[in-house]
C-alpha cells in the first residue's frame, strides 16, 4: 500500500498510523521502514495477551528519572500518547512500536504474586516503587484486569511505599485503598497533565482521559488525603509550550501539591512515528515543531544523554524551564516534599523491631 493512499486514510481512536518495521525481524526491516495492513479497521480492535514473566520488580539506573525501582503490570498501551518513549519496548516482545503497542496489550497477570514473593524476600530493603515507569498502571486493561488494584493490596499488607503516574480516571476506583496508603505516607501519585486543548488530546492521546477530569482527578486524590504532583509532559514546542502557565495554575487550584515538565524526545522508532502523525494532523506546523525539537537536543530529535534528555538544552528548552520556574513561584511557592515511609515495612517484616 503506498505512502499516498496511507495520508488519505486515519484510524479513529488510535495515535500512531503507521506500523514501524521491528528491528528484531529482518523481513520486515528490510522490505521498509513502516508496513501496513490493508484491513485499516482490524486495527481498532484490541487484544490482551497473557504473560507470565519470572520477576516483576525492576531496578531502574536513570539518575535522571527520581526512582529506584518500578513494577508495569502491562507491557503496551491503550492510551495511545503518539510520543510514548516506550514504544521502542514492544519490539522486544515481537511487535511493532507503531499501532501495535496500543492494540496488542501484555498482561502480566501473576504481577501480585511476583511482588508479594518480592517483598517477602530477606535480602529485599523497602525502597519506593513506581508504578508503572513505563506504561500507564490504570490504562483501560486495568479495568477488565485489576492487577492495579491486587498490587496495592500487596503494597498496603506490607506498608511499602509506592509512587503511581498515570492519566486515567480509573485511579478514583481505588480512592479508598489510596486514601489509607497516604494516612502512613506510603503513598505519592502523579497525573500526567500534557494539554488543556481537547481538541489537541484528542489526537496526541486518543484513549486518554480528558484534560479536565485529570484535573478532577487530582481535586478528589488531594481532598482525599493523597499527595499529588501535575506532570507537565512531555512539553512539546509549538504544540502546548504556551499551556504551561495555564495548566499550572489549573492544577494548583485542584490542589495539587507542586508541578514537574519534561520535555519531548523523539528516540528510535517513536521520531519515524512521531512525524508521520504530525505531518497528518498538523503538516503546517511540521517544520517549526521538528526544528524546534531539535534545538532541544543539540540538533537532533532524540537524545539519551542522563544531563538532558528529560529537560533537553538550548534556547528554547530554556525558555520552557523559565516558564515551569514562574509558575512553580507563583503557584506552588514553599513546597516541600516529604520521602515516603519505609520503616513500617522493616518493622512488619522483622516484627522484633518494634521492640527497639
Amino acid at each position: 500500500m503506498s505512502d499516498d493512499l496511507n495520508r488519505d486514510k486515519y484510524i479513529k481512536g488510535r495515535g500512531a498510523q503507521i506500523n514501524t518495521a521491528n528491528p528484531f525481524q529482518t523481513t520486515f526491516s528490510e522490505q521498509s521502514d513502516v508496513w501496513y495492513d490493508e484491513d485499516l479497521s482490524s486495527f481498532q480492535r484490541t487484544k490482551y495477551i497473557d504473560t507470565h514473566p519470572k520477576k516483576i520488580v525492576n531496578a531502574v539506573n536513570s539518575p535522571d528519572l527520581g526512582f529506584e525501582y518500578s513494577l508495569n503490570p502491562y507491557q503496551g498501551c491503550e492510551h495511545g500518547c503518539i510520543y510514548c518513549y516506550a514504544r521502542n519496548t514492544h519490539p522486544y516482545w515481537g511487535y511493532s512500536a507503531g499501532i501495535e503497542f496500543e492494540q496488542k496489550i501484555l498482561i502480566k497477570k501473576n504481577a501480585p504474586q511476583l511482588l508479594e514473593q518480592k517483598l517477602k524476600s530477606k535480602s529485599w530493603k523497602a525502597k519506593p516503587i513506581m508504578l508503572s515507569g513505563n506504561t500507564d498502571c490504570y490504562q483501560p486493561a486495568e479495568k477488565k484486569y485489576q492487577l492495579t488494584r491486587k498490587i496495592l493490596e500487596v503494597l498496603w499488607k506490607y506498608k511499602h511505599p509506592v509512587s503511581i503516574i498515570t492519566k486515567n480516571a480509573l485511579i478514583l476506583r481505588d480512592l479508598n485503598l489510596l486514601a489509607e496508603l497516604a494516612r502512613l505516607n506510603l503513598i505519592q501519585v502523579a497525573v500526567s497533565l500534557t494539554t488543556l486543548n481537547e481538541q489537541l488530546r484528542t489526537k496526541l492521546e486518543p484513549r486518554a482521559a480528558s484534560g479536565l477530569k485529570r484535573l478532577k482527578v487530582v481535586e478528589k486524590l488531594s481532598d482525599a488525603g493523597v499527595p499529588v504532583l501535575a506532570m507537565l509532559a512531555p512539553i512539546i514546542p509549538s504544540l502546548n509550550d504556551m499551556e504551561i502557565p495555564k495548566m499550572a495554575e489549573a492544577s494548583a487550584k485542584a490542589g495539587a501539591r507542586n508541578i514537574s515538565h519534561s520535555i519531548v524526545r523523539l528516540n528510535g522508532e517513536v521520531g519515524v512515528i512521531f512525524k508521520d502523525w504530525l505531518i497528518k494532523n498538523y503538516p503546517d506546523r511540521y517544520d517549526r515543531v521538528i526544528h524546534q525539537i531539535e534545538d532541544c537536543h543539540g540538533g537532533q530529535i532524540n537524545d539519551s544523554s542522563f544531563s538532558s534528555r528529560m529537560k533537553g538544552k538550548g534556547q528554547i528548552a530554556d525558555m520552557i524551564k523559565q516558564q515551569v520556574r514562574l509558575s512553580k513561584q507563583r503557584y506552588f511557592k514553599g513546597y516541600q516534599p516529604l520521602p515516603l515511609d519505609t520503616e513500617l515495612y522493616a518493622r512488619i517484616k522483622n516484627p522484633q523491631l518494634s521492640l527497639f
